[in-house]
């Protein structure tokens, strides 16, 4: 397992959560990016009440990426946020530990993932970097 990761497997899911006591996909991509990499994010708690609110969710992620400080890019490095399809909209997030694998919160505990495995790959919207990670 990559070091910087084992932090947060086995976070428990939370829905709206944002630290170690429990983390939805934002919370935890916004946790690991705090944690690891010193950039901090908004918390998004007071725009949408839950996961099931995804075309809310969706718009927060996709207007988020569309302006600074998020950049697409085609090459994943470790730290990237991975964006993911859910029932029809772009409202999944996880965290690239390199280019084969992602961390993400989603139903149980925080997991890794091989990005290449079918139920992810074909939801797979794009990859975004944070621009205090850009070099």
């Amino acid at each position: 397992m990559t070091g910087w990761a084992s932090r947060y497997v086995g976070i428990p899911h939370v829905e709206m959560g944002r630290d170690f006591t429990g983390a939805d996909c934002y919370g935890l991509g916004r946790l690991i990016l705090r944690e690891e990499c010193s950039i901090e994010v908004p918390s998004f708690t007071e725009s949408y009440v839950g996961d099931a609110e995804r075309v809310e969710l969706a718009s927060l992620i996709l207007d988020g990426a569309q302006v600074g400080p998020w950049h697409r890019v085609e090459d994943i490095r470790p730290f990237d946020w991975l964006l993911f399809r859910m029932a029809g909209h772009a409202s999944h997030i996880g965290v690239a530990i390199d280019a084969r694998r992602m961390i993400h919160s989603h139903s149980d505990v925080a997991k890794i993932a091989r990005l290449s495995d079918p139920s992810w790959a074909c939801r797979r919207v794009g990859a975004w970097r944070h621009e205090e990670l850009m070099t």
